[in-house]
């Protein structure tokens, strides 16, 4: 019997090497090899490779745009762009608990009214998967339910069956025999995840897949398996808040820079339709340190509330703590306050978050920031009724953003009474009643009109 030999494979990018090292060559990531037996020679990578069809013209192709499945959840088909495509294999990642489960199981129902749906769960048996069904209400006949890890049968009762939609509930606990690996493993998920995409692609059949994450908050196993479907979806939220952000970082098929916000129940997962309401539920109307700004998800604009809180340090280094807001945009901003507005905050700890568990990733949010820090070290309060909108650039000015005239509409809507925005996109604004508009071009005209006399 030949000996079996081992291989050392990066589980960030997939780098293989006879030997251990301890950083790896391909990405530089330090300790991301990991053991595994090597597999047969025989085998080859996704299953059998077969001949296709032969190449045609892209013009007498068909683009199959409008036949989209819809999930039966509004929100998700937003951040999918407008429902699951046929074919595609979409990629579900969050914390454990966030309610990945849930959702597709969700899904799973709405879908199996006009479809076969096959939920392969690997986690947990039948009845288990049952007892959620009966807590979320679910009772289909079309809804078929397999408890099963080993690709092989997986894939008979797809080729048997032929469901409208495949839930794979996790790609971490699927495994080939093919392979001497665990299941787990950077072969066997890559493995299992190729096969899972053929069989999509053949039978049109659209696949989602559930992928644990790493304790940074990355998906766990090879990086190879992000670029290998189409879509990725990501699960956020606070273990301690009720509310769950479905954020799209991939998508061939749409945008990613759409969101979708849900409110963990005992019922499961709720579309919230309007987000702006619930992040500025419980606002405090006097306390210095909290301005309102309106960001742009997607297609979609949102209004959250920036706090912030600076207090003087006994320390040498002062403390700088960003929840919700991209920390290094913080302490541009800072220097910008010092610099520009005269500011003394080299010797204060600073603090920043977003209220409602909600994460700004645009420069719009800038002013917000910048007057919610003024407010809290002057210990004077922002008008109630102001949203703050605009880009602060190194110099002091307030720069322009995008899609103005939809933030402002949302602040109207809301019942906001003045906005400040920067004067370069006034020419872009309709007249709105009831609101008036402020212009500023520098961060020292934005903090004298925010700041209650």
């Amino acid at each position: 019997m030949a000996k079996q030999k081992t291989k050392y494979v990066c589980k960030d990018c997939g780098y293989e090497t006879p030997r251990w090292l301890g950083k790896c060559p391909s990405c530089g990531q330090w300790g991301s090899l990991i053991e595994e037996m090597e597999s047969p020679k025989s085998v080859r990578p996704f299953g059998d490779v077969s001949i296709g069809s032969a190449p045609r013209p892209i013009t007498e192709l068909e683009s199959g745009g409008a036949t989209r499945l819809t999930s039966g959840i509004a929100e998700l088909d937003r951040v999918l762009g407008g429902g699951i495509v046929p074919g595609s294999l979409v990629l579900i990642g969050g914390d454990p608990g966030i309610g990945k489960s849930t959702l597709l199981l969700q899904v799973s129902g709405a879908v199996s009214r006009d479809v076969h749906v096959l939920y392969v769960s690997g986690e947990e048996s039948s009845n288990q998967v049952k007892l959620r069904g009966d807590r979320l209400g679910i009772h289909s006949d079309n809804l078929l339910v397999l408890s099963e890890v080993d690709m092989e049968r997986i894939e008979h009762w797809i080729e048997s069956i032929s469901p409208g939609l495949v839930i794979v509930d996790s790609i971490q606990t699927v495994f080939t025999k093919d392979l001497s690996s665990s299941p787990g493993s950077v072969s066997q998920v890559s493995e299992c995840a190729g096969r899972l995409m053929r069989k999509a692609k053949e039978l049109e059949i659209p696949v989602c897949i559930v992928g644990h994450v790493t304790k940074q908050g990355a998906i766990a196993g090879p990086r190879v398996l992000e670029h290998m479907v189409d879509t990725v979806l990501y699960f956020e939220g606070e273990r301690h808040l009720s509310f769950r952000i479905l954020r799209c970082v991939k998508n061939r098929f749409g945008s990613t820079n759409e969101i979708g916000v849900f409110q963990m129940r005992d019922t499961g997962l709720s579309e919230i339709s309007n987000p702006s309401e619930v992040f500025l539920s419980g606002r405090s109307h006097m306390v210095s340190g909290a301005c309102v700004t309106a960001s742009v998800e997607g297609t979609r604009p949102i209004l959250a509330e920036v706090e912030a809180l600076t207090t003087r340090t006994p320390f040498g280094v002062p403390r700088r703590t960003a929840t919700g807001v991209d920390s290094n945009r913080v302490a541009i901003i800072l220097a910008v306050l010092e610099k520009r507005a005269g500011l003394g905050l080299s010797s204060c700890d600073v603090y920043v978050s977003v209220a409602g568990g909600v994460r700004l990733n645009e420069p719009s949010t800038d002013l917000a920031i910048a007057c919610a820090i003024a407010s809290s070290f002057r210990n004077a309060l922002c008008h109630q009724d102001l949203v703050i909108i605009g880009e602060v650039g190194l110099s002091g000015e307030i720069r322009a953003v995008n899609r103005i005239e939809s933030r402002v509409a949302e602040a109207a809507k809301l019942g906001f009474k003045q906005c400040i925005i920067p004067a370069s996109n006034t020419g872009l604004l309709t007249n709105h009643e009831n609101l008036r508009i402020v212009q500023v071009r520098t961060i020292s005209e934005a903090l004298d009109f925010a700041m209650k006399r």
